[in-house]
Parts: structure tokens; sequence; C-alpha cells
């Protein structure tokens, strides 16, 4: 009896030791990123982020005593602040669907102030079941599409031409055959409105999108191709209180809407997005809103988004080691369509009429390093607000960037 009773616990210590090691074997994590410095001089001063690393625009004519141009002088930096860390997590499934954890980080700091300080870029949990997927977390803005951006060398990765901020969200997303549906509620955070990051709490309804895409895989035949399109909508309250010390409530709706394809060959990828927004300044993009009146006893104000459009197209190499590219935008002010004279408009971007850039580049990649240089030429036109946030009599000026990039992937 003793010697039956030992071997059931036996084969139950054994069985429980097992599973133990069944479970943890579910359990991974997977480290990768990459060591980056980047070289790049400008012919002209910039408007930017991060000590020039992150180039938007040229900044306009500024004219001292003697009719010089104080911002013709240009200047350059080396930075090592794009250096990436991402650690990707697996474990057991959950609720019947495949679990997948990422944290990735950069050196790029929040400011100035904390340059070469590690940032926060992504940290979400996906739930993956066999047709349907859950995001939750901090991720791309749903207006970027990780399958279709600008693959340029630039960090700017394309902006102020395509959309360009990652937010905390929930994210569900549906697959129907080769078309992809995903609807998106999410907040601000780094990427904020010229009105702050209290605007949309303020609004109390998250910001909103809806996505459809279509995807084919390139094969030996024929080519690969995607297309998709998206619509969202936002509302802001810049302010819960007046400068007289009234309560007010006075918001700004917006919409936003994206089409974009991308065609692979077998030697050559072509991309394009276009995009029409409003009040799209927290995506890295040049409207915003305008004050259209101001009760003269109470200060509450009331307002108009602006908008504006914007195209870009890109073509690269397919080729493994020397991949050539040329990238193209252009992006147009729009105004808002209503007079805002009564406050002008919110924001750093309103005496923009047009920015377009022409940008190519050659990277080479051996190993584990990559080997970049890129030229990018962008052209600015700076001029006066008119009543319905237009701008007139605008001037361009220009700035070219030489950028070399030296990468290590691990």
């Amino acid at each position: 009896m003793k010697k039956v009773l030992f071997l059931l616990l036996a084969g139950f210590a054994c069985s429980f030791l097992s599973a133990q090691e069944e479970e943890k074997s579910k359990w991974g994590i997977k480290f990768s990123g990459f060591i980056n410095t980047d070289y790049f001089y400008d012919s002209r001063q910039i408007v930017c982020a991060r000590c020039g690393h992150f180039l938007l625009w040229p900044t306009p004519e500024k004219l001292d005593p003697e009719g010089v141009d104080i911002n013709a002088r240009g200047s350059f930096n080396f930075l090592s602040i794009r250096t990436r860390a991402r650690a990707t997590i697996t474990g057991p499934d959950i609720l019947g669907a495949k679990t997948l954890g990422v944290l990735e980080g950069s050196f790029f700091g929040h400011s100035n102030l904390d340059l070469n300080e590690f940032r926060l870029r992504h940290a979400f949990i996906k739930l993956n079941w066999e047709h349907t997927e859950l995001l939750m977390g901090q991720y791309w803005n749903p207006m970027f599409i990780p399958e279709c951006f600008p693959a340029v060398l630039s960090f700017n990765t394309g902006a102020p031409f395509g959309p360009f901020a990652r937010n905390p969200q929930i994210r569900v997303s549906h697959k129907l055959g080769p078309i992809k549906f995903s609807a998106v509620v999410y907040s601000h955070a780094d990427f904020v409105s010229a009105a702050g990051i209290s605007a949309l709490r303020n609004s109390m309804i998250p910001e909103m999108h809806l996505h459809a895409q279509y995807q084919k895989a390139p094969s030996a035949n024929s080519p690969g191709i995607l297309l998709g399109g998206g619509a969202g909508f936002k509302r802001l309250v810049p302010l819960i209180e007046t400068e007289q010390g009234y309560h007010t409530a006075e918001g700004v709706g917006s919409f936003l809407t994206e089409l974009y394809g991308k065609l692979t060959l077998k030697k050559l990828t072509i991309k394009a997005e276009g995009v029409f927004g409003q009040n799209n300044y927290d995506l890295l993009m040049i409207s915003s809103f305008g004050i259209t009146s101001v009760d003269p006893v109470t200060g509450r104000m009331t307002y108009a988004p602006t908008s504006s459009y914007s195209f870009w197209t890109e073509i690269h190499s397919n080729n493994p080691k020397w991949r050539p590219g040329l990238f193209a935008g252009y992006t147009k002010n729009l105004g808002a369509g209503q007079d805002i004279s009564a406050g002008g408009i919110v924001g750093s971007r309103g005496d923009i009429d047009f920015i377009y850039r022409i940008s190519p580049r050659l990277i080479y990649n051996v190993g584990k390093m990559r080997f970049g240089l890129e030229l990018e030429y962008t052209v600015a036109a700076f001029g006066t607000i008119n009543p319905d946030g237009l701008v007139e009599d605008s001037k361009a000026v220009g700035n070219f960037r030489t950028l070399l990039g030296v990468f290590y992937f691990f």
C-alpha cells in the first residue's frame, strides 16, 4: 500500500513539474533595436525638435535693421538620440487568444532640456484570435500606417506631409479575407493639439477613427497590393474657465481622412498617400483652429477648425544591399472658411501657405549595419493671415539638408 501511494505521489509530482515547465516554456522575451548616429548639415535655420534632429520646415525670413536675413544662417549637429531598444514578450493564451506585449523606447527625450533621456515610444498588449485582434496601450496613431509610410532616412518619417504621432488607445481589428476593418479610440499624450494636453480630455470623449485596409501579398507572378483609407473625428474644449473667471464649455470639432496605396513589384516599391485634415496640429501637420468670436463681458469664445491637405509619394528599390529611393511631398493651407479675425489662429503654424519637399537617398546594407546618405530640400512659404485663415502675399524660403546616418541593428 505504501509503495502504491508513493508511486501515485511521485506520478503527481512529475505531472505537476511537467505542467509547470510547459507553462514556463510558453513565456518568452526577445530584445531588438538599433544603435544609430546621424550627422547632418542645414543651409538655413529650421523649425524642428531635439536640437535639429526632427526637421519639419525652414524658418521664415527675419530681417535685421540692415536688411540681412538672420535665419539664413546654416547649422550642423551630430546626434545618437534615435538609438532604440524594444522588448517583445510572448506568453500563454488567454481567453482563446494568443498574447503579445511590446515595450519600446529611444533616447529622444521629451524636449531639448532632457535630450538623451529614455523616452517611451510604444507600450501595448495584443490579444489575437483567429480573425480578431485587440490592442491596448500606446501605439501609432491610426492615421500613421506602419505598412505604408515614407522609408526616408530622416527621423521625421515624411512629416509634415504624412501624419506622425503615437497615442494611448484601444484598437479592435477584424479580418474578412484580405480586408481588415479597425475601430480605434485614443487620447493625447506626447503629441498634443495647439490648445494643450487637456483640451481633448476636457471634451470628455476620446478621439475616434474607423479604418479599412485591403492587402494582397506579392508572389512570383503578381505584385503585392495594399490599399486603405480611414476617417476620424475629435472634439477639443480649449478652456473650461475664461480670463474673466466664467465657466465655459465651448468646443471645436474636426474631421480627418486619408487614402493610401502601395504597390510592391519585384524590383521596386511605389507608395502614395493623400490626407485631408482639420485641426491636425497633433499629427505634426499644419492646420489648427481659430477663434471666431469673443464675448466682451464673459470672455467666452467660439472656434472653427482650419483645414489643410497633403500628398506624398515615394519610390525605392527592393535590392537588399543597395537601396536608392526618392520621396516627394506637398501640403497646402486651406484656411477656416469663416471669419476668425476675432482672435486669430491658435498655435504657431497659421502663417504657412504651403510646404513641399524633394528628398533623394541611397542606403547601403551590409550584415547588421546600414549606411545612408539623404539630401532633403524643403521649401515653406510664409505670409499674412487673412480674416478666413488663408495666407496671402506669401514668400518662400528653402532649406537644404545633407544627412548621413549609420545604424547597427540587433
